[in-house]
Parts: structure tokens; C-alpha cells; sequence
């Protein structure tokens, strides 16, 4: 039976004028905590199970866009259904339908994963529902995203002096730190709503996040400028400062510096003390997008990536990414937290979140938009706590040296070329032939369902990209999809 059909089976019956009321519903979903208990050890069953044998799904679903809404009903049941069936749709149409990010191989975009660990904190954070928006409402969220964000800040090599918060993603991070430059630049704009002639600058690599974050708190796209590249694709100091000295003579203001480590297209790094001191020299607020390449600075002999950022206001970077913590947590770090506070502020705050007490009472809700704020904290915790930084080193060390022996491969392959320097464990290569034969070679081993690649533009020639971030992937799984590259140029070339 359809899930549809399912569906019209169980429609209710009209009920009888001497029929007893329904009993209150209980406190525990499913309908009681047997039923619970059970489901719930089935499906963490499936997750183990899913865990150890991700490889023998396709990463990519075979399926065509809206394929999976015509194979549900089309309006909701009127009768709740038994926990039994709702798992097994889950497992015959949800899992099939879905692009497996926690595979091994994949190895599109920046790739990434949840450990068990995480999953088993975001497991305990969805049972405990806690929304810490002031300190009394969630007090373990409240201090434990302190505590977890310390031990992150003192892993990366950052200074005491800087304050960290929890946000969903680098997107969001990054236009608060855009809010608390304009803050600074122009704390007129919070009462009249005027702009004055404020000028952003970044990479011609940046992510789309920046130029988003500009627009969402009210920078138009001709208040963004985009900063040449060199040949390994950072950003060029020089161009910068003449961008902005050519801004100043022009009548404009430039307030805010948005330098990348770890860029979307090709993980380099913008020379970051040398744009940190122009920062310095003409005022600008700094904000360092550290998403992707930010924990990697955990290896000591990675450290030197983040020389320069104890002079940024504010950092941003991704457990979810490279941390092995399930989706959605970034956090942005900042030396400047009362400006957060500052632009956030109101004449009056309501009377439902004032808060009295002790000054080690934090309220994350005045530094971020959002009074909604889940214990994300908790999951990154276990996993600091489960791996620790001996640990993590460890699999990030491994990541980067499978990267390195893949980038080895392809320069000894007569085939191929590298098309940027392998700086972390993202590749950048192509096959040496046209950019249409490239993205054919893209298309088709996405389409084996073995592995998943993504591709993008550098110095006008398509290439593409295999990201290794996944906590499961092997030397074994990278050497496979090499191997499926060869032998798929090898038909291109004919």
C-alpha cells in the first residue's frame, strides 16, 4: 500500500454525538514512552547500521526533481500513524531520495560529516529542547557554549580576549560582523536609517556570503569592492590599498575588510598580515572568513595560517565543515563583543528578556539577532571531548596527506594538470582537454553514484574539485575515484 493510499485508509470517521473525548495527549511522542523507546532504539539501529555501511548507498539519488513529492500524499493525515510506518517511509523513500553528505565519497563543494558523536549530541539536544536566548531560560547551553568555544579558541592559537558565539551558518556569522562594522563606522544608521557612503571590500574569491551579508544589513552591490587576485588566487594587498585610497579621494568611506582563508573555488589564503595591517592603517573593521580552513590551524604546523588574525574584530569558522560536527554550527569569534551588543541594542528592552544577577550571567541574545537559539553546543562538545585535539590533529593531518598523494598523482599523469596549489585537502585539477570534455567528465562519474565531485571556474577554464573532509574517507576511496577518472577520460579522449 502507497503511502497515499495508507493515508486515505486511515482518514478519520465522523464521531458520534455519545462518544468519550479523546484522552489529553501524552508528554512523550510517540503515543507513549514504550513506544518511544522502541522507535527510538530502531532508529538509532538504522543510524549505526547507516554509519558503517554509507558506502553501499549511491551519493548521489537517482531521482528527478519532484519525484519524491509525487510519491507522498498530497495533504496531511487526518489520524496520526504509527511510528512503524512513518520509519519505514523514512528509510524506502527519504534515504532514497537523498544526497548522502556523509559519505565517503563525497567529495563535492567543501565536504563534510557527522560523527557519531554528534549525532548523539544533537541526539540529547533535541531531547532536552533548551533555548538559552538569555542565561536563565538555558543556563548549561548558556556556559557550555563558552566552555566549548574556549577550548576551540585555545586549540586554533586565538588570544583570551576573544568572545565567541554560535550561529547557524558562515552566511549569517558573517553579516553580524558586517552589522557590527557598520556599527562602528556609522552608529548614526541605527536611528535614522541613512546610509552614508560606506564602502566594503573582498576578493574577487570570496564567498557569496560576503556580498550577501552586505546586502541584508543595507550595502548596495556598488558599495562592494572586489579585489584582484594574484596567481594563486589571493587577494593583492596593493590593489587594496590603492582601492581604497582612490575610494577616500573619490568622497567615499571605506569601513570594512573582508579577507578569505580557505576560499570557496580554490582553498587559498589572502595574505592576511598584510591586509590586517592595512586594515589597521585606514580604520577598517576586519573580519577573517576562516570557515573551511579555520581548523586547521589546530596543527601546529598550520598555526601560521592564522598570523594576522589577532588583530581581526571578528573570525568566523565552521565545526560543521572540518570539525566532524553534524550541520549547522559556525562560530564567530570577535575582540569586540560590546559593539555586537551595541548595534543590537533598543531604547527599551522588553521586560521578557531582561535579565538580573551575576555578571558571569551571559545572554547570547544580545550579541545576535536570533532570540531562538538551540543547544548547539552540546554536540560540538562531544566531539571535542571524544576526539580531543590529539585526535582531531590526527584525521585533518591524514585528510591533507590524501590530498597531497592525489595532487602527486595527477602531476604524474600526462592526462591531467593541477589547476591550483593543494593547500589543505581540496584538489583542483582538469582533464587536458576542453572545458566542454570536462564537465562531460564531471557529469558522468557523478552519474555512477560512486562518488560525488563538484567543479568551478579558475582563470577562465573549468576545472574540478575533489574536497576531502569527510571523517570515513580512505586513501582506498580517493584512489578509487581516480581510478574512475582515468578510465572515464580515457572514453572522453577517443
Amino acid at each position: 500500500m502507497s503511502p497515499e493510499q495508507r493515508h486515505r485508509a486511515g482518514a478519520a470517521l465522523p464521531e458520534s454525538k455519545d462518544s468519550p473525548a479523546p484522552a489529553a495527549p501524552s508528554t512523550v511522542a510517540p503515543r507513549d514512552s514504550e513506544e518511544f523507546r522502541r522507535a527510538a532504539h530502531e532508529a538509532v539501529d538504522w543510524i549505526a547500521d547507516y554509519l558503517r555501511d554509507t558506502r553501499d548507498y549511491p551519493v548521489l539519488p537517482r531521482i528527478q526533481p519532484g519525484d519524491l513529492i509525487d510519491r507522498l500524499p498530497k495533504s496531511g493525515p487526518e489520524q496520526g500513524e504509527s511510528m512503524d510506518t512513518i520509519l519505514r517511509d523514512f528509510r524506502e523513500l527519504i534515504v532514497s531520495a537523498t544526497t548522502h553528505w556523509n559519505h565517503p565519497r563525497f567529495l563535492a563543494y567543501f565536504a563534510n560529516s557527522a560523527s557519531g558523536p554528534g549525532i548523539l549530541g544533537e541526539l540529547l539536544c533535541s531531547a532536552l529542547n533548551s533555548n538559552h536566548m538569555i542565561w536563565k531560560t538555558g543556563p548549561a547551553a548558556a556556559e557550555l557554549e563558552q566552555v566549548a568555544l574556549g577550548w576551540l579558541r585555545q586549540w586554533l592559537g586565538l588570544g583570551g580576549e576573544f568572545f565567541g558565539n554560535i550561529h547557524d551558518t558562515a552566511s549569517t556569522a558573517t553579516m553580524h560582523a558586517i552589522m557590527a562594522a557598520r556599527e562602528t563606522a556609522a552608529p548614526e544608521i541605527r536611528l535614522t536609517g541613512v546610509y552614508p557612503p560606506l564602502i566594503l571590500y573582498t576578493s574577487e574569491h570570496a564567498n557569496l556570503s560576503v556580498d550577501r551579508g552586505a546586502l541584508v544589513t543595507g550595502l548596495g552591490l556598488n558599495r562592494i569592492r572586489h579585489i584582484p587576485i594574484d596567481d594563486e588566487f589571493r587577494m593583492q594587498p596593493a590593489a587594496l590599498a590603492a582601492a581604497i585610497e582612490g575610494d577616500l579621494a573619490a568622497g567615499w568611506r571605506p569601513f570594512c575588510v573582508v579577507p578569505t582563508l580557505g576560499t570557496t573555488s580554490s582553498a587559498s589564503l589572502d595574505p592576511l598580515p598584510e591586509i590586517a595591517a592595512i586594515a589597521r592603517r585606514y580604520g577598517l573593521w576586519l573580519h577573517v572568513d576562516a570557515a573551511y580552513a579555520g581548523p586547521a590551524a589546530v596543527l601546529e604546523e598550520y598555526r601560521h595560517i592564522l598570523n594576522g588574525a589577532e588583530l581581526a574584530d571578528s573570525l568566523v569558522v565552521n565545526p560543521h565543515k572540518w570539525l566532524f560536527t553534524p550541520m549547522d554550527l559556525s562560530i564567530l569569534y570577535t575582540r569586540r563583543p560590546e559593539v555586537f551588543r551595541r548595534a543590537l541594542s533598543l531604547e527599551e528592552t522588553p521586560a521578557y528578556i531582561q535579565t538580573a544577577g551575576s555578571d558571569r550571567a551571559v545572554n547570547f541574545a544580545d550579541y545576535a539577532l536570533s532570540l531562538g537559539r538551540r543547544f548547539r553546543a552540546l554536540k560540538l562538545w562531544f566531539v571535542l571531548r571524544y576526539y580531543g585535539r590529539e585526535g582531531i590533529a590526527r584525521i585533518l593531518r591524514e585528510h591533507i596527506r590524501i590530498a597531497h598523494n592525489l595532487a602527486c598523482r595527477i602531476q604524474a599523469d600526462p592526462d591531467f594538470e593541477l589547476a591550483a596549489p593543494v593547500m589543505f585537502s581540496l584538489v583542483c585539477f582538469r582533464f587536458c582537454g576542453s572545458d566542454e570534455q570536462n564537465r562531460a567528465l564531471l557529469e558522468r562519474i557523478n552519474a555512477t553514484g560512486r562518488a560525488f565531485l563538484s567543479g568551478t571556474v579558475l582563470k577562465g577554464r573549468f576545472v574540478l574539485r575533489v574536497a576531502i573532509g569527510n571523517i570515513g574517507t580512505t586513501e582506498a576511496d580517493v584512489q578509487e575515484v581516480w581510478d574512475m577518472l582515468g578510465k572515464l577520460a580515457k572514453d572522453l579522449a577517443i
